[in-house]
Formats: C-alpha cells, structure tokens, sequence
C-alpha cells in the first residue's frame, strides 16, 4: 500500500522545498503523530512549529466541530461575535498600546499586510529585516525573506535591505573578554542599511527569535537598542511571533522579556494551534493613518469566524492551564539536558533558545566549530527510527541546527524521553563516525 501511495506521491505532487518524512501518517494525538502501521513518533516540532496544544486537542476539535456546524466563514464585509471577541480578549494580553487587531489565515499574509500598513503608514517602501530571516513565500513578506529562496525567481520587491543577524556563537564581532558584542554588531549593520537606503526607511521586521534562521536569540538589551535605532530613522517596528508567540518562549509574548512594545505584531503558527489563523495587531494611530490613507487587504477569508473561534479556545486553554508558566517549567528542563549534552559530546557545538523552544547546532569538532551538515541529517534519520521526529535546519556555513519546539501540553516523561531518544541517536551515529563525544 506505501509504495503505491509514494508512486502517487512522486508522479501527482509539486514538490516545494524539502524531501518528505519516508513515512505516511495516519493519525495524531497529543504529542504524537502515528504511521500507517500504527508506530507511535514523538512530535518534537509541534507540526510545522504551530501545534502549541499539541494534536487534536479535545477543546479545539470541540470549537471547530461548533464552528463549522453553525458560522465557519462569511462575505468579508460582513462580521461575527467570534471576531470582535478575539480581537478583545487578544488585545487585553498585550500592552494598551497594541489595540486593534486584523484577523487572517497564514504568517506570510499576515506580514504582507504588516509591510503594506508600515509603507502606507509611514510613506516610505524600505524595508529591513536580519539576514538570516524567514517571514513567508508571499511576495513583500518573501522580499524580506533572506535566509532562503532568493534566487532564480527574478528581482525580489525594491526596497529590502539585510541587518547581520546576531549569531552569538558564529559573530565575528567580539568584545575584548571573547563575548559577542552585539551593539557593535547592530551599530555597524545599521551603518550599512543607511548607506543602501534611498531615504525611504519605512519598518524594520524581525522575530525575537529567529527560528528557521537557526534559533537565534537577540540577546538582553538588542530589541530595546533595536527600538531606539528604528525611532531615530522614523522608521517603525514590526514583531513577527509566529512561533515565539502565545507562551512558547516562557512568556506570553518574547519581547515580552525585554520590556519593548513593538509599532506592529504579527500572530500565526501558534494562534490557530495548528489550523490557519493569523493576525495583525496595531496602534490606534497606525490603523487611522492606514485607514484614512485607504489601506485595502480585503481577503477571501478576512475575519472568518472559524479562525477567530480556534483563535479564542487557544487563548482560554493557555490561560485556563497556565501554559506560559508549564513552557518556561520544561524549557528551563530541556535546556539544562541539552546543556548536560553540550558538556559531555564534542559535536554539539551551541545550544541556544528560550522556553520550549530550543536549538542545537552541531559540528565536527567545538575547536573548529566547522558545519556538520552529513552528521544532522544522519541523527535525524536516526532519531526518527526511535520514535522521534526532529527537524534540521540546513543553511550555509551553518551545518545543521536541530530546531525542539514540542507542545506546551507535552508532559514531562515524554520531552525527557525525548531528549534521551536524540542522545542515543547521536551516539549511536557517532560510533560509525570519525566524531565522537567525550564521556
């Protein structure tokens, strides 16, 4: 039967960027997902980052079988509880400034109307985001989108201009003491967008913590610099949580930890749990400004009630069983073993991330610090013979980059069972390797 599904597979699908996981799911539930023969594989990515409830979660499949039995979608004109309740209740978690809230489907349509409402805000087109960045495939949030997918499609929209990314562990920016001197870093990256700029700084868009560029964390202090710098250019600040959104960093929000309330925030991945739902939300004076400028981002499914229902079980089940609190538990948890595996194993190069959300970066040696794209792939394929799936983030010069962001709902014996699947893979890749751990 697989091979006759894979057949299909190879001759009917677009492939779009990445080999497929050689098993076929049938089901899951919690944190786990389940093959056609019935094994059981450890989901240490939450789906595509996204399933912060973990898998079937018994209040969303209540909500959406609700939803979709009495009031799922509508003419965008028109509007429903369901969608001025989320933008209440949403809006009441962030600071007052961050009143008004647009409700869509995926992270990259909610960029692109982010980018849309900083140009026609601000009148300006330039925009700025790290080097190492991923805000969608769309067309503004793809232009923006560094870390991959630029070439051979032609010129990327006008105006995008590249901040270094602060990569603590591969920076050559560095203080007299051998630490990561991040404000150099940032002083001079910006240094660089003034001269690329033509005079027309519209935002700078960033995530709190780059996922897909790696799991890199701006450092205590670089956000609330990173505010100032955008202050002084007019320009304004755009937060992209997709995936550090809603408590997965151990706080409500990321930049949450640094005290910085952003002009614009974009909400996806974690809002819908797994289902397409996102948001933007604004300042009162952005979205009159937009408005009486006739800002247009009129969607098919714009304010559909079946997003702002999943949307508001999500917020009511994180709060109701404190999952901001259980995330900032297990991540402090998850980073004292994975620190524990840095220690003792001389291919785990870095281990970097906040709360649940956790990265790995491996290498041939930690002297050298030289990429180990070979030995990621084969701990991956390992890893996923025991019963654990885990995601490789490949970029270059950055060898492999394990990206953990298992659900909140993820109990403690499983991210620990977990973790001891990844150690084992590992060592057990290495024995047939020309690396190997220390003890």
């Amino acid at each position: 039967m697989d091979e006759t599904f894979w057949d299909k597979a190879d001759n009917h699908l677009i492939r779009y960027g990445t080999t497929f996981t050689p098993r076929v799911i049938e089901r899951a539930a919690g944190a786990y997902v389940y093959d056609r023969q019935g094994t059981p594989i450890l989901d240490f990515t939450s789906g595509q980052m996204s399933a912060i409830l973990g898998h079937a979660h018994p209040d969303i499949v209540a909500a959406v079988s609700s939803a979709v039995a009495t009031l799922d979608h509508l003419f965008s004109g028109m509007l429903s509880a369901p969608v001025v309740d989320l933008a209440t209740r949403l809006t009441a978690t962030l600071p007052p400034a961050l009143s008004r809230m647009m409700l869509l489907t995926t992270g990259a349509e909610a960029n692109e109307a982010a980018i849309k409402m900083a140009k026609l805000a601000t009148g300006r087109f330039e925009i700025v985001s790290f080097d190492r960045s991923w805000h969608g495939m769309t067309q503004g949030a793809a232009a923006a989108t560094f870390s991959a997918g630029r070439r051979g499609y032609g010129p990327a929209m006008p105006g995008n201009l590249a901040l270094p990314a602060p990569n603590a562990y591969r920076s050559p920016f560095r203080a007299s003491d051998g630490t990561h001197d991040w404000a150099a870093e940032l002083a001079y990256g910006f240094a660089q967008v003034d001269r690329q700029s033509v005079g027309s700084l519209a935002a700078c868009l960033v995530e709190p913590v780059l996922s897909s560029g790696g799991i890199l964390d701006l450092p205590p202090g670089y956000l609330r610099r990173l505010r100032e710098m955008c202050d002084e250019r007019g320009m304004l600040l755009i937060l992209d949580e997709a995936q550090t959104g809603l408590g997965r960093t151990g706080t409500m929000y990321a930049f949450d930890r640094d005290g910085v309330t952003p002009d614009v925030l974009t909400l996806s991945k974690t809002l819908g749990a797994g289902l397409p739902v996102a948001a933007v939300v604004t300042t009162d004076e952005i979205e009159q400004t937009c408005h009486e400028r006739g800002f247009l981002f009129y969607t098919t499914h714009v304010s559909d009630p079946l997003a702002a229902s999943v949307a508001l079980t999500v917020l009511h089940v994180i709060e109701r069983d404190d999952l901001v609190q259980r995330a900032a538990t297990l991540g402090a948890q998850l980073a004292g073993r994975l620190a524990a595996l840095r220690d003792t194993c001389d291919v785990v190069g870095d281990v970097r991330g906040r709360g649940l959300l956790q990265g790995v970066e491996l290498v041939k040696d930690k002297k050298s610090k030289a990429p180990a794209d070979a030995l990621g792939k084969a701990v991956t394929t390992a890893c996923l013979e025991r019963g654990l799936h885990m995601n490789i983030v490949q970029l270059p010069e950055m060898g492999g980059i394990f990206r953990i962001a298992p659900p909140l709902t993820i109990t403690d014996d499983e991210l620990h069972r977990g973790v001891d699947i990844l150690e084992a893979s590992l060592r057990a890749v290495l024995d047939r390797q020309p690396f190997g751990c220390l003890s």
